[in-house]
Protein backbone atom coordinates (compact mmCIF):
# COMPACT_ATOMS: atom_id res chain seq x y z
CA UNK A 1 0.00 0.00 0.00
CA UNK A 2 1.10 3.57 -0.61
CA UNK A 3 1.20 5.96 2.32
CA UNK A 4 1.42 9.74 2.02
CA UNK A 5 2.78 11.66 5.00
CA UNK A 6 2.04 15.40 5.05
CA UNK A 7 5.25 16.98 6.28
CA UNK A 8 6.63 20.30 7.45
CA UNK A 9 9.01 22.22 5.22
CA UNK A 10 12.01 20.55 6.87
CA UNK A 11 10.37 17.13 6.22
CA UNK A 12 10.83 16.08 9.86
CA UNK A 13 7.34 16.50 11.35
CA UNK A 14 3.75 15.90 10.33
CA UNK A 15 1.79 18.85 8.95
CA UNK A 16 -1.88 19.77 8.47
CA UNK A 17 -3.18 18.06 5.30
CA UNK A 18 -4.47 21.19 3.57
CA UNK A 19 -1.43 23.30 4.46
CA UNK A 20 1.29 20.80 3.62
CA UNK A 21 3.63 21.91 0.87
CA UNK A 22 5.32 18.49 0.79
CA UNK A 23 4.38 14.83 1.09
CA UNK A 24 6.67 11.89 1.66
CA UNK A 25 5.39 8.80 -0.16
CA UNK A 26 6.12 5.38 1.31
CA UNK A 27 5.46 1.84 0.17
CA UNK A 28 4.38 -0.46 3.00
CA UNK A 29 4.05 -4.23 2.62
CA UNK A 30 2.96 -5.06 6.20
CA UNK A 31 6.54 -5.64 7.34
CA UNK A 32 8.68 -3.02 5.65
CA UNK A 33 8.27 0.71 5.11
CA UNK A 34 10.27 2.22 2.25
CA UNK A 35 10.43 5.85 1.12
CA UNK A 36 9.79 5.91 -2.62
CA UNK A 37 9.48 9.63 -3.40
CA UNK A 38 8.87 13.19 -2.27
CA UNK A 39 6.07 15.24 -3.80
CA UNK A 40 5.28 18.93 -3.66
CA UNK A 41 1.84 20.45 -3.31
CA UNK A 42 2.43 24.15 -3.52
CA UNK A 43 -0.08 26.33 -1.70
CA UNK A 44 -0.69 30.06 -1.42
CA UNK A 45 -0.26 30.81 2.26
CA UNK A 46 -3.00 33.47 2.38
CA UNK A 47 -5.67 31.15 0.92
CA UNK A 48 -7.83 28.78 2.95
CA UNK A 49 -9.29 25.41 1.98
CA UNK A 50 -6.56 24.21 -0.36
CA UNK A 51 -6.96 20.54 0.53
CA UNK A 52 -7.88 19.61 -3.05
CA UNK A 53 -4.36 20.60 -4.10
CA UNK A 54 -3.03 18.17 -1.51
CA UNK A 55 -5.34 15.44 -2.75
CA UNK A 56 -4.22 15.93 -6.33
CA UNK A 57 -0.60 15.39 -5.27
CA UNK A 58 -1.30 12.11 -3.47
CA UNK A 59 -4.43 10.71 -5.13
CA UNK A 60 -2.74 7.34 -5.83
CA UNK A 61 -2.06 6.76 -2.10
CA UNK A 62 -4.22 4.53 0.09
CA UNK A 63 -3.37 6.04 3.48
CA UNK A 64 -2.81 9.65 4.47
CA UNK A 65 -0.95 10.47 7.67
CA UNK A 66 -1.16 14.10 8.75
CA UNK A 67 -1.13 16.30 11.82
CA UNK A 68 -4.76 17.32 11.25
CA UNK A 69 -7.29 17.46 8.45
CA UNK A 70 -10.16 19.86 7.89
CA UNK A 71 -13.84 19.16 8.47
CA UNK A 72 -14.58 19.43 4.74
CA UNK A 73 -11.69 17.30 3.52
CA UNK A 74 -11.94 14.39 5.96
CA UNK A 75 -15.38 13.02 4.97
CA UNK A 76 -14.74 13.52 1.26
CA UNK A 77 -11.43 11.65 1.42
CA UNK A 78 -13.03 8.82 3.38
CA UNK A 79 -15.83 8.66 0.84
CA UNK A 80 -13.32 7.99 -1.96
CA UNK A 81 -11.66 5.24 0.07
CA UNK A 82 -8.72 6.99 1.70
CA UNK A 83 -7.71 5.96 5.21
CA UNK A 84 -6.92 9.02 7.31
CA UNK A 85 -4.52 8.86 10.26
CA UNK A 86 -4.15 12.04 12.30
CA UNK A 87 -0.98 11.94 14.38
CA UNK A 88 1.49 14.51 15.71
CA UNK A 89 5.22 14.07 15.90
CA UNK A 90 8.24 13.25 13.86
CA UNK A 91 7.80 11.31 10.64
CA UNK A 92 9.83 8.47 12.14
CA UNK A 93 7.58 8.29 15.22
CA UNK A 94 4.25 8.43 13.37
CA UNK A 95 5.37 5.75 10.91
CA UNK A 96 6.52 3.51 13.77
CA UNK A 97 3.13 3.91 15.49
CA UNK A 98 1.33 3.18 12.21
CA UNK A 99 3.35 -0.01 11.64
CA UNK A 100 2.80 -1.16 15.23
CA UNK A 101 -0.93 -0.55 14.89
CA UNK A 102 -1.08 -2.47 11.60
CA UNK A 103 0.77 -5.41 13.17
CA UNK A 104 -1.51 -5.33 16.21
CA UNK A 105 -4.64 -5.29 14.06
CA UNK A 106 -3.29 -8.24 12.05
CA UNK A 107 -2.54 -10.09 15.29
CA UNK A 108 1.14 -10.38 14.42
CA UNK A 109 3.48 -11.15 17.29
CA UNK A 110 6.36 -8.74 17.60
Amino acid sequence: MKIAVAVSDDEKFTEHFGKAQKFLIYEFNRYEMRLIEKRESLKITSEKHQWRKSLKAIEDCNVIICLQIGLRAKPELKQIGKKIVEDAGSVEDVLRRFINHQKFMANDIF
